[in-house]
């Protein structure tokens, strides 16, 4: 962590976080929805089914973390963090009552109970939404049984860096930005104000805790380190897909003023910065879990990502996008592969992996000298040689993937000695 991100993080005490929480509180029934249904009926059909999308996704949201935050209260390991975890379980109880308000009076979807008006948030809920938010679910459950500071610092990384730090905020910046800009729904603007000084409220806390457990000093830092590799790992695969929109339809966010890319862009800042003051930057983390050139600007990164979205090379395997075999896309994807894989796992040897497509071309990835490089083409002795069509490889690749039934099923057929295939596991973790 730098001399300005450490001191940063001692000024800001848990008493002090309290403090905002007792100064900032709000009703979530004093705010005034009247002139909001005419500024929602004055919207247009696009921009009130992309405000039900994405809107959806924050009720539901709220709802869902709500729900699962108590064990983190029992799990903190100081009293002032467990009160400060309770005063946040209030808020998202706060904003989903909002939500429920706005869905209610001025959508005019769901019903007189919360459970009625969640139920209209389901069909909005996409493939990398519910990845993610299953895995708060599990959590959960997992904090429960297992109280140790590993444990707790995967559900704050989850919770506070993942949920609410890279998937919230960014969605939330810019269509709140259009709203407040607008003036045609000063209700939900007021609100929206409010739950946003709350969630900045929650995220410093998350920081502020990670911080800590994640300091060399720390005498549970190594352990936890790991835990939160682990868990960013299982994760960040879903997070891209969270801001697909439905049927990858761009006018889906355009329709606000901001693109895919803006979203990408601001997500990714996000989280470097927030790594850098935790000190655990993204490029310090082992191989896999950012997958990216550190010196890359976010825009670029941000705009790597959409092609292959739109490509259909990430994101969920639903049939609604067939995987392009366009060779800059297949570059793109291979990139990040050679930056997923290990050198370390070599041993110091030189070791060339290949792919052969019965539907795209080769691919070749060889690790050397501690750095590793991929490109086009055949190897003349690969380790290991992995046969399938492209779809089905990617589909291997996913987080919810049962690589065990692709193999057994021929859809994936690796070719090499069992000592091979083994330190191929070991390569990409």
């Amino acid at each position: 962590m730098s001399v300005a991100s450490q001191r940063l993080m001692e000024n800001v005490t848990y008493e002090d976080l309290y403090r905002r929480w007792e100064q900032g509180n709000w009703s979530a029934y004093d705010i005034d929805f009247s002139a909001d249904v005419g500024g929602w009926a004055g919207l247009s059909d696009i921009q009130r089914r992309s405000a039900m999308w994405i809107y959806s996704m924050f009720f539901y949201g709220e709802d869902r973390v709500a729900d699962t935050l108590a064990p983190y209260i029992t799990a903190a390991p100081t009293e002032e963090q467990s009160y400060f975890l309770a005063t946040q379980q209030v808020d998202e109880v706060r904003h989903s009552l909002f939500f429920h308000r706005f869905f209610k009076e001025v959508i005019g979807v769901g019903g007189e109970s919360l459970e009625e008006t969640l139920a209209s948030t389901l069909p909005q809920l996409n493939w990398g939404y519910r990845g993610v938010f299953d895995r708060l679910d599990r959590m959960a459950a997992e904090l429960r049984k297992d109280t140790s500071l590993p444990k707790y610092a995967q559900a704050i990384t989850l919770y506070h860096l993942i949920v609410e730090g890279s998937l919230a905020q960014p969605g939330q910046h810019f269509i709140e930005d259009f709203f407040a800009k607008e003036e045609v729904m000063p209700g939900f603007s007021a609100g929206m104000a409010n739950v946003s000084r709350d969630e900045q409220r929650h995220i410093g806390f998350g920081v502020k805790v990670l911080s800590e457990l994640l300091a060399p000093s720390h005498p549970a830092s190594t352990e936890c380190r790991a835990a939160v590799v682990e868990l960013l790992k299982e994760v960040v695969a879903f997070t891209p897909a969270v801001f697909r929109p439905p049927n990858l339809d761009r006018s889906y966010t355009e329709c606000y003023g901001f693109t895919m890319e803006d979203i990408y862009t601001f997500g990714l800042k996000l989280v470097r910065q927030r790594w850098r003051t935790i000190g655990f930057p993204t490029e310090e983390m082992p191989p896999g879990v950012f997958p990216f050139d550190p010196a890359e600007p976010e825009e670029s990164i941000a705009a790597n990502q959409v092609k292959m979205m739109l490509g259909g090379i990430l994101g969920p395997v639903d049939g609604a996008v067939t995987p392009s075999t366009d060779p800059e896309l297949m570059r793109l994807y291979f990139d990040m592969t050679a930056r997923a894989a290990d050198p370390a796992a070599a041993n110091g040897t030189p070791l060339v992996y290949q792919w052969r497509f019965s539907d795209a071309e080769p691919w070749t990835l060889t690790i050397d000298n501690g750095s590793t490089r991929a490109e086009p083409g055949v190897a003349a002795n690969p380790a290991v040689t992995i046969e399938s069509t492209w779809a089905d490889w990617l589909a291997s690749t996913k987080p919810d993937a049962n690589p065990l039934k692709m193999l057994l099923s021929r859809k994936i057929r690796p070719h090499g000695s069992p000592r091979e295939l083994l330190r191929l596991r070991k390569v990409f973790g």
